[in-house]
């Protein structure tokens, strides 16, 4: 039988509706002002967390916290750190060392700091685009500089350019690079010859290596996740940035963990988190170690096999729509959805999609170069609502059936 003819199972864990408006979400309750879709009718499929209740270990280890009812100062972390060593070895064949692990107020905190410690203002910082916005939007803020090198697409798949990327990058002042793997948006899963292709691209331009593999649990069948550490010869200039946010649905913890092996740079980003006084909070650490265990595990099973069945509905829904195709997704619950053969410019697609089908998604252009004809769309909700959003989508490009 082929894969996506499985049937689809429900699973009562993600096929709850749970109203988020009117609880200060930013994804329900901000999606008007920022894209004029009505909260009581609209339907939010942009901001990437998800409408899933984390698992019971993570709200018992809170509700443990609270029936203490004191909440002092973080101390001893060797539970936290332990349970990320666990993790990384359990699920991806790691071995992480101890005191390689810092705990950043997300990973988006944690880029932040990675800027401000291996480069300075005016340099240049590479992504690969399209890419994750907040990317950009940190290194602007700080005053360096964005080299955009844009991806190869082939109209299914995202793939790598060096040669064009390294004559882009030479003389650029570039001193850090920025990889997302799996990739969002387009939801890749690199390769072990593409990840040893990024090493060699950051010896050969000295670059700094920070590889976000926030979304690395998140992988569909017949893809295999491999950590940038797992490469030859990159330790000396890499930073691996982890966290249970987005596989758990924590986001609002605000923890990241950020993992350096190399001695001389993680003294120095040591040093950066001393100079701001970043320091973990409690509730935080307790669901880290509390997600990284054999019961966050089996969560996280479930919930692949429920987003992979999002997946299926919501490309099967996209395919019937002429001119709109969605790239397939290898990870992540990320939909990277193309209307450059619609006919249709990038005003009028993203009116239908927000004024008619009333839905919310993020518009291509904010990930940088190479987003211009898409849309993305976040398929971390109870499936009803998919079916919800395939329907409306349907509807509202009706004409061109």
């Amino acid at each position: 039988m082929n894969a996506d003819a499985r049937p689809l199972s429900p699973d009562p864990r993600f096929d709850e509706i749970i109203d988020r408006r009117g609880t200060g979400s930013s994804k329900w309750d901000m999606m008007e002002k920022v894209y004029g879709v009505p909260a009581d009718d609209g339907l939010a499929m942009w901001v990437a967390d998800m409408d899933f209740r984390p698992p019971a270990c993570v709200t018992d280890a809170l509700r443990e916290m609270l029936d203490h009812g004191v909440f002092g100062y973080a101390g001893d972390d060797t539970a936290y750190r332990d349970a990320i060593r666990w993790w990384g070895r359990e699920r991806h064949g790691e071995t992480i060392s101890r005191e390689a692990i810092f705990s950043t107020h997300g990973l988006v905190n944690g880029t932040g700091i990675c800027v401000d410690t291996w480069t300075d203002p005016g340099d240049g910082v590479v992504l690969f685009t399209p890419v994750y916005h907040a990317f950009a939007r940190v290194i602007r803020a700080a005053n360096r500089v964005v080299v955009e090198c844009e991806m190869l697409f082939d109209g299914t798949r995202y793939g790598c350019d060096f040669d064009a990327w390294d004559a882009q990058v030479e003389g650029s002042g570039a001193k850090m690079m920025i990889l997302c793997s799996p990739h969002n948006p387009n939801g890749r899963v690199w390769t072990a010859d593409e990840l040893a292709g990024f090493a060699a691209f950051a010896r050969r331009h000295d670059l700094i290596l920070v590889s976000d593999e926030i979304h690395r649990d998140i992988v569909f069948p017949g893809n295999r996740f491999l950590p940038m550490s797992s490469v030859e010869g990159v330790a000396d200039r890499l930073v691996t940035m982890t966290s249970t946010n987005k596989t758990f649905n924590i986001p609002g913890s605000h923890i990241g963990n950020v993992v350096i092996e190399d001695e001389t740079l993680r003294s120095a980003f040591a040093a950066r988190m001393a100079g701001l006084g970043i320091s973990p909070n409690s509730f935080g650490l307790a669901m880290v170690t509390a997600a990284y265990s054999p019961e966050g595990a089996e969560w996280v099973d479930g919930l692949v096999r429920y987003i992979d069945g999002n997946r299926r509905l919501f490309d099967e829904g996209i395919a019937g729509i002429p001119g709109v195709t969605s790239v397939p997704l290898e990870a992540t619950f990320l939909s990277w959805v193309d209307f450059s053969g619609s006919g249709m410019d990038r005003a009028e697609f993203t009116a239908r999609v927000e004024r008619e089908a009333k839905i919310a998604a993020n518009h291509g252009p904010s990930f940088g170069k190479g987003g211009e004809s898409f849309l993305r769309f976040n398929l971390g909700m109870p499936r009803v609502r998919i079916e919800e959003a395939v329907a409306r989508l349907q509807r509202a490009f009706g004409d061109l059936q």
